[in-house]
């Protein structure tokens, strides 16, 4: 077990589910650099207006590039890697662009790690890596199965995680979440996808509305990110973090519609559906091994977390373009 308190770096910590960490892990006490993207501007994303601004360090890089990787991990005792492209529809565009990001920044992490004797490292996976379930709920020794591009790219960088820890005893754990929500999250994700056309559109423009989903509220995977990172019974192992509850996007736009007290036309656009063979048909956690091993456990329902993302993105529903497919 590390200390409780701990030198933290956290790399994509301007995104979406990053910013949550750092600010949670902030208020736990942790010393948390962020590593994320270069720019020009010095932009730090969704930390740019945080309250706790003050109180963590940011580096600006790219995670595809080994000095910047290993500058920034030097000085730190633990590592947590969220740095990655996610979006499914643009690793149809672009693939290359998910194996450098994915699998190669993974690996500027583990070397890094492995040269400074880092502490503690998590590795950030996906669901996306089981493609659709061959049984349900999902386990950690589900087969894995490279759906998409981007799938594939994390499957890549999951293996290369766990050769780091069965080749060189790198103390490396791998998270894997289901479909994360919560405030700040961009359109490529459903649930905002849903919210924001309710609130700015004329209909609701959606793909594949028969697909089942396993969500976890933002601050529900934070608080997994930090039992882990203080436990070492996970190192050389994946974990599951999800609710084991699953629902499909049709009965997800009622839970919406009942919540909001608001209801539009529901279109289903070609564009917007993946191909068949990539497509995921099913997702659902199965989370005992996180609930057995630790005192984690989902503290915030679907409907209390809908609620929270609606309220957040209807203050800032000007920051998304609800007329455009975010791929």
């Amino acid at each position: 077990m590390l200390n409780m308190k701990n030198k933290i770096l956290i790399t994509g910590g301007c995104g979406f589910i990053g910013s949550h960490l750092t600010e949670y892990l902030v208020q736990r006490g942790h010393q948390v650099t962020v590593f994320d993207r270069y720019n020009s501007n010095n932009d730090w994303g969704w930390l740019e207006n945080s309250i706790f601004k003050k109180d963590f360090n940011v580096i600006l890089g790219d995670i595809r590039d080994y000095d910047s990787v290993k500058n920034a991990v030097k000085g730190n005792n633990v590592v947590l890697h969220l740095a990655a492209l996610i979006g499914i529809p643009y690793s149809y565009i672009s693939p290359l662009a998910y194996i450098k990001t994915n699998v190669e920044g993974t690996y500027n992490v583990l070397q890094s790690a492995k040269e400074l004797e880092i502490s503690k490292t998590v590795i950030t996976s996906t669901s996306e890596v089981y493609g659709s379930a061959i049984y349900t709920p999902i386990n950690e020794d589900h087969p894995l199965q490279p759906q998409s591009p981007y799938s594939a790219s994390k499957i890549g960088a999951d293996n290369l995680a766990l050769s780091y820890y069965h080749s060189f005893d790198l103390p490396v754990t791998t998270i894997r979440p289901f479909n994360t929500y919560g405030p700040r999250q961009s359109a490529r994700a459903i649930i905002p996808t849903i919210f924001s056309q309710l609130i700015s559109s004329k209909d609701i423009s959606l793909g594949n509305l028969s697909t089942v989903r396993d969500f976890t509220f933002v601050e529900d995977l934070c608080m997994a990110y930090e039992i882990l990172l203080k436990n070492n019974i996970f190192n050389g192992g994946v974990v599951n973090v999800g609710s084991n509850q699953d629902i499909s996007i049709s009965q997800l736009l009622e839970k919406i519609f009942k919540i909001t007290n608001l209801k539009k036309k529901i279109v289903v656009s070609e564009d917007r559906i993946r191909k068949n063979k990539s497509e995921v048909n099913h997702l659902l956690c199965d989370n005992k091994k996180i609930l057995s091993l630790t005192d984690w456990k989902p503290k915030i329902s679907l409907d209390e977390g809908l609620r929270k993302t609606y309220s957040w993105i209807e203050k800032n529903k000007n920051i998304y373009k609800s007329n455009l497919y975010n791929v």
